[in-house]
């Protein structure tokens, strides 16, 4: 037999539970996609287009500081071309907001990069807006802006 009391504590801590699910489920997509971003970024440094090629959406649409945007077949044949290599790429104070099936990513880009040509090497310090779509349990980026600081 369940008394007033035995009820009111079982509603309270299922009420509790329902509450903390959206939060648990949040905490594990930021996770998830945070390690994308990391695979991402030693992708980028190893210029592997297998590895860049599947954390990418087939309508990528990668967005140079320049203002030169490309698809993803665009942006994986030139980063993946040879005419220049990472020496290092740092993605600083990254921050993540997952919203539904999206995820906001920002960080402060920090690389460098040797010029295949001539060996001169290159720093680049920018802002980076990426957006990160999830299709079933699978995170792909689906957008990336750059802006020059």
């Amino acid at each position: 037999m369940i008394n007033r009391r035995d009820l009111a504590l079982s509603t309270l801590a299922v009420s509790a539970l329902a509450l903390s699910a959206p939060a648990l489920a949040a905490s594990a997509d930021e996770e998830a996609v945070a390690k994308k971003v990391e695979a991402f970024r030693l992708a980028q440094i190893a210029a592997d287009p297998k590895a860049l090629g599947a954390l990418c959406w087939d309508d990528l649409s990668y967005s140079h500081s320049s203002g030169k945007v490309e698809d993803k077949a665009t942006f994986i044949a030139n980063a993946t071309d040879g005419k220049s290599k990472f020496l290092s790429i740092d993605y600083k104070d990254p921050t993540i907001k997952v919203v539904g099936p999206a995820a906001i990513v920002r960080f402060h880009w920090m690389a460098e990069q040797e010029m295949a040509a001539d060996g001169k090497k290159v720093s680049t310090n920018l802002h980076i807006l990426m957006n990160w779509q999830k299709q079933g349990d699978e995170w792909k980026l689906l957008s990336r802006a750059a802006t020059k600081l």
